[in-house]
């Protein structure tokens, strides 16, 4: 929570899929005047940051383009490899998801590890420099959205199971392991019998609106929402 500041700072999007880039118009503290706005995604071809993210947000489809927006915004276009951001080393590396480049993301302060991996097709195999991304990571966030009886949805959408995620981060030695971007028809009582039957040798959280996540050399805490 910002309490009424304005955000400063930077934003990775993993792609351009609606669901993915659709709050940024709507995102009060960076949508001011005096706001300081970075945004980073994946480069494709030779089209600038600002020309990729307008493709989906200008006239008709939505009353704005990026130069719309108040404050002051930029937006980059990136390549897979690492990036400095903000003090921080950022690893992108392309992920295997339906419809445009994908990014996973790698945020490391040289202590801590958190991995970042919203839309991502497991099944099949992964390429090396996405597993050197997750190995070992104090925290996986990790797409979950469909659970081993969707598996034919699952494939044709491009994303992963449960089950995927956990036998992923468990094969890649990460600490502790978060799910997300869980189905849109999944209610909350669904989740909970997901949450009740995780078997994992390692802490697994299914992650919810509001909680959030503490995460130091010793410890990984997802505080209640």
């Amino acid at each position: 929570m910002l309490d009424g500041q304005p955000f400063r700072g930077s934003i990775a999007l993993t792609h351009l899929h609606w669901d993915h880039m659709q709050g940024l118009p709507f995102f009060v503290a960076g949508d001011r005047d005096d706001a300081e706005v970075t945004v980073y995604l994946p480069a494709q071809g030779d089209r600038s940051g600002h020309d990729l993210l307008q493709h989906a947000m200008s006239p008709p489809a939505f009353p704005i383009t990026p130069n719309g927006l108040h404050g002051r915004w930029s937006f980059e276009a990136i390549e897979a490899g690492q990036h400095q951001i903000e003090g921080l080393t950022v690893t992108a590396a392309e992920v295997r998801h339906k419809g445009g480049r994908t990014f996973g993301y790698r945020v490391s302060d040289g202590t801590v590890n958190v991995a970042y991996l919203p839309d991502h097709l497991v099944i099949g195999g992964i390429a090396a420099d996405l597993e050197s991304l997750i190995d070992g990571a104090d925290l996986l966030l990790h797409d979950a959205q469909f659970v081993e009886s969707e598996r034919s949805m699952a494939n044709a959408y491009g994303h992963a199971t449960v089950g995927d995620a956990i036998h992923l981060a468990e094969r890649l030695n990460v600490r502790a392991l978060a799910l997300f971007h869980h189905g849109p028809g999944r209610t909350d009582d669904q989740l909970d019998e997901i949450a009740a039957a995780l078997e994992a040798p390692f802490p697994v959280h299914v992650a919810r609106e509001g909680q959030a996540l503490t995460v130091d050399a010793e410890t990984v805490v997802i505080a209640p929402s």
